[in-house]
């Protein structure tokens, strides 16, 4: 006999986590944000060249699909009714570029993710087009020109990839971030798909205007990028399509933001001035500024907050943004092999408790906020013979911590009234080392929410709250608090700084470090320098005629 379906829940809401490391689908009960199962399928990069980062969009599909179908079964074995999930939202990794093909709905490319590097000398080449008096991309889009942005990455396809180039003209193209690339597939794909994207994630990408919050012809015409390769744009609340198959085919798809977004949503950071730092593949802090637009003078980023529906207003915020957070810990595992897991990190740095005076520069994609300089690249220094692989671990930590210090100093002087706490989330949260090192670096409080998916629950209650939709309030008194750990700064302030002082030493000598040439080259090999190449074999031949004339063995 079946169990009893369990009616002690509210009805239910799915959020797609789509991330630049992982993919993650969530089920929270609409009436108290209790998240019920989720599921996680990691998502392998691609690094065809050096500064070029990709991942295959279909991939990326079929682990959404994957992901739903597999915490669908988790919720039927919690004895949970499937058909209570009455919405599902989706956020995503921004700026990430995606064209595809709209009859045969297959990508023309890898996906071309927003930590790479390739569209340098693009960039370069359109600065100089742009009146020094007159940053029109800026003060339309809020946004420095920088390889992280979607536009250039359009540019980049046009210009490299036939196959895209074809299907433009042939008016066959789709552009979107990642958010449009699963919305378009979960709603039909080439049979009736939806081609849209939000306010939130079309801001990333350098061609929206975010004060009439539309697609600006002139910024298209100065990146040439055809108009018609755009998608619709809507708000983060509303009912976008519904999916089409799967377990939960009718369901309607009615949350959409990035994730930055979505995590400032999640933390309910709904007055001006509230802000979160999340630390994810990067690290992101954002403030929210209202129904206004705050141009930074210290390096950050003016950026659509959220747009709770149709009818409702626009937040912004201003952000700092970090290229290298829990990648560097991924970078440690895979590339360097010192930890076999991410967890692991923690393990190695408490049992040190300092770096023993080595500084981490994790300038591995330049260096974003506040210095948005390119030619940066990672750098390790204050190395000694006593240092092992547990003061490099906890070097690594303090890397986080120290480009947070930089943003949220940044963030302080655009804002005018320091920050007298720091709201966290997102999975390196979870180390606790990690988050005393913060609080000791900042000499102010971090509280994190005893609720982990903080980014996933945006993306579902916006999603839930959507009109014709309607299964969770975002009225003030109608949100679930959390209960929040809170770490407090445990060294005295003068420590502190002294560390701090160092850390910006370093970040200088990162700086500068490679010009267009060898960035784009792609070609690491010593032997790509003929006088070079020649020195080192005969060298090796010298030397081997030496041993064998010798007679050593």
């Amino acid at each position: 006999m079946a169990a009893a379906k369990r009616t002690d829940v509210g009805l239910l809401v799915g959020a797609v986590d789509q991330g630049t490391s992982s993919t993650r689908f969530l089920v929270f009960d609409s009436k108290t944000a209790e998240l019920l199962c989720h599921h996680q399928v990691e998502i392998k990069q691609e690094f065809p060249k050096e500064g070029w980062v990709e991942e295959n969009p279909k991939e990326i599909l079929l682990s959404v699909y994957e992901c739903i179908e597999k915490a669908c079964e988790k919720l039927q074995r919690l004895n949970l009714d499937i058909s209570n999930v009455k919405a599902i939202g989706i956020t995503n990794q921004r700026e990430t570029t995606v064209v595809w093909d709209k009859i045969t709905g297959e990508p023309l490319y890898n996906a071309v993710v927003w930590l790479d590097l390739r569209t340098q000398s693009t960039v370069e080449n359109l600065s100089k087009r742009i009146p020094g008096n007159n940053n029109f991309v800026k003060t339309k889009t809020g946004l420095p020109l920088s390889t992280y942005f979607s536009a250039v990455k359009v540019r980049w396809l046009l210009d490299n990839v036939s196959n895209v180039q074809q299907a433009a003209q042939e008016g066959r193209a789709l552009f979107g971030t990642i958010d449009s690339w699963l919305i378009w597939n979960l709603t039909g794909g080439a049979e009736g798909g939806v081609h849209c994207t939000d306010v939130t994630n079309a801001s990333r990408t350098m061609l929206f205007n975010i004060h009439s919050l539309e697609w600006d012809q002139e910024l298209c015409e100065f990146f040439g990028i055809p108009m018609s390769l755009l998608p619709n744009v809507r708000s983060c609340s509303e009912i976008y399509g519904l999916m089409k198959g799967g377990t939960l085919g009718g369901v309607p798809i009615s949350g959409c933001l990035g994730d930055q977004s979505a995590a400032l949503v999640g933390q309910m950071c709904f007055q001006d001035g509230q802000a979160k730092n999340t630390y994810g593949t990067g690290c992101f802090l954002l403030c929210n500024t209202g129904r206004k637009c705050v141009f930074s003078e210290h390096g950050l980023l003016t950026t659509v907050g959220y747009k709770l529906g149709r009818d409702k207003p626009v937040c912004y915020a201003l952000e700092g943004s970090v290229a290298i957070a829990g990648a560097l810990v991924r970078w440690l595992r895979d590339n360097l092999g010192i930890i076999k897991s991410s967890e692991e990190i923690e393990k190695l740095a408490k049992e040190v408790g300092t770096s023993y005076g080595c500084y981490f520069i994790p300038a591995f994609s330049g260096l974003y906020a506040p210095y948005w300089d390119p030619s940066a690249r990672g750098i390790i220094c204050g190395l000694t013979q006593f240092t092992n692989k547990c003061h490099l671990a906890f070097a690594a930590l303090e890397a986080v911590c120290f480009q947070t210090r930089e943003i949220l100093d940044a963030m302080n002087r655009d804002c005018g009234i320091p920050l007298s706490h720091l709201q966290v989330d997102g999975g390196m949260t979870n180390n606790k080392v990690l988050m005393q090192l913060q609080a000791d670096i900042l000499c102010i409080p971090v509280v994190k929410p005893s609720m982990p998916e903080i980014t996933a629950l945006g993306a579902a209650m916006a999603a839930g709250a959507a009109e014709g939709v309607g299964v969770w309030s975002l009225d003030p008194e109608d949100l679930s608090s959390f209960i929040m750990e809170r770490f407090e700064p445990q060294i005295n302030a003068e420590e502190s700084e002294v560390r701090y002082s160092i850390w910006k030493k370093a970040v200088m000598k990162s700086m500068g470090w490679v010009t267009t040439e060898s960035s784009e080259s792609g070609d690491p090999s010593i032997f790509s320098s003929l006088p070079l190449g020649f020195f080192v074999v005969s060298s090796m031949v010298m030397l081997i005629g030496a041993r064998y004339i010798s007679g050593i063995p």
